[in-house]
């Protein structure tokens, strides 16, 4: 069987060749330069049985041009960056890497929430710059109402740190969990959980449901003196209207990791102008441990794939 790495998973070649053992009796095809460029897709895929690839695009026609394709094993959660209907009409499985950066983008929604309320990369200029803390008296977490949508793992992971700073947790999901419900977490209507939260948090994935969900009228919805974190996907948020109204000061802060497009941004991404959103380049589900454990998911999915006993599937 060709198994083909598309992209570089991010681990050590020795760390890469451990996970792999499992494996050695296949063909195993490793690259470790990304590319973009739908000839060289087709050429680095043409002969596989299986692909690897992490978030970089896979278009149809390159899915198109792999007569041998049975299966994806996603290095992501998400599997929206895939032409899913051309996978569907060629019968080819998919797995993602569920779970693997659970923690990961968790903390990071509470780290940007904490850098947008107490100020941390102003205040860490601001002493660089030999000044004192004059302008950058910051807010703090504890008791505040704290507004979780989306309530996968990311999102109950999420709201589990937000307790243990003292908050109030609400949610809104279009699936209402008993097990958010008995950690004493509400379940609000969506308009409510805006008008409502201090802070709120997106965690859903990118559908066709929440493709702009916070628009204008959501966006309007929220309090004055509230946050918005997205760590989930830039296609969920009209930007361009969160930065107006943070220029504007209709709302207090924002702390995003993800964009309309991904990162390096250009100068039209207006939030890099705005000094009250705290901005980092798609890094949430970046860390050292959550690498590892996403790239021993990938290969373990192929494992359960090649045994007929499929795991974490997607289609």
């Amino acid at each position: 069987m060709n198994i083909v790495i598309l992209e570089p998973l991010g681990i050590s070649d020795d760390a890469l060749n451990i996970i792999l053992e499992p494996l050695k009796h296949h063909n195993i095809t490793v690259y470790d330069q990304k590319t973009t460029q739908i000839n060289e897709l087709t050429e680095r895929s043409k002969e596989a049985d299986v692909l690897v690839i992490a978030n970089n695009p896979l278009p149809g026609d390159v899915i198109r041009a792999c007569p041998n394709l049975k299966m994806i094993s996603v290095a992501f959660v998400g599997v929206d960056h895939i032409d899913l209907d051309v996978c569907k009409e060629k019968n080819i499985a998919i797995s993602n890497a569920a779970g693997y950066c659970n923690h990961a983008v968790a903390e990071l929604a509470i780290g940007l929430t904490l850098s947008v309320l107490r100020n941390i990369p102003r205040c860490d200029a601001a002493t660089r710059c030999l000044k004192t803390k004059d302008g950058l008296v910051g807010n703090e977490l504890y008791k505040k109402t704290f507004g979780i949508i989306g309530t996968g793992a990311i999102g109950i992971q999420t709201a589990l740190i937000a307790k243990a700073f003292g908050c109030k947790v609400v949610a809104y999901s279009r699936t209402i969990r008993q097990d958010v419900l008995d950690l004493g977490i509400e379940y609000l209507e969506f308009d409510d959980l805006l008008s409502q939260s201090d802070i709120v948090s997106l965690h859903t994935p990118l559908t066709n449901n929440t493709r702009n969900l916070m628009d204008q009228r959501a966006i309007n919805l929220m309090k004055s003196s509230a946050i918005l974190i997205n760590t989930a996907r830039g296609a969920i948020v009209d930007n361009a209207y969160l930065s107006k109204c943070l220029t504007e000061g209709r709302l207090a802060g924002a702390g995003i990791d993800v964009f309309d497009i991904e990162p390096p941004l250009n100068t039209k991404q207006q939030l890099i102008q705005n000094n009250t959103a705290v901005l980092t380049p798609h890094v949430a589900y970046a860390t050292h441990e959550s690498i590892l454990r996403r790239a021993s998911i990938v290969i373990d999915n192929i494992n359960a794939w090649i045994d007929n006993k499929p795991q974490n599937v997607m289609l």
